[in-house]
């Protein structure tokens, strides 16, 4: 019985120094929001609203950083997130060419949009029926205007 106590105490310091230990890799924390250069021409404030809600922690420079995303390994996959969001797509950037744009309002439609993992800690994020439809219809008309010409 004590030798799987002090297998269980051993067990539980080493799970505490690794975790203490991966707080001190440095990627995951650079938790910032550039200012808002350009935003698109919203066909309406609801379509706006809808993608602040659904879209905009990932796709926008107004990134909302939860506790759990200071605190690794969780931060690393936040900052991934928020990384690949905005490059792809970034609703605070429309002063540069959004490449990503037209496929927008289809990755919502398929449910790829917002990703599944998401919507576990961001319950606001979840859409009704209606909302949902009405985000699809609303990229649509935005970023009809932005899609980048493509050769396929």
């Amino acid at each position: 019985m004590r030798n799987g106590i002090r297998m269980l105490a051993g067990a539980a310091l080493v799970v505490t120094t690794l975790f203490v230990a991966v707080q001190l890799v440095p990627y995951g924390r650079a938790h910032t929001n550039p200012a808002t250069r350009a935003e698109p021409t919203w066909d309406s404030t609801r379509t706006r609203q809808l993608a602040e809600r659904a879209c905009f922690d990932c796709h926008s420079n107004e990134t909302e950083w939860p506790w759990y995303s200071h605190m690794a390994p969780v931060s690393w996959l936040v900052q991934y997130d928020v990384v690949e969001g905005r490059a792809a797509l970034n609703f605070s950037e429309f002063d540069r060419p959004q490449e990503e744009a037209h496929e927008a309002a289809e990755e919502v439609e398929e449910g790829e949009m917002p990703m599944p993992i998401f919507l576990i800690s961001h319950p606001d994020a979840r859409l009704s029926e209606a909302e949902h439809a009405q985000l699809v219809q609303g990229l649509r008309a935005t970023l009809e205007p932005y899609q980048v010409q493509r050769g396929d």
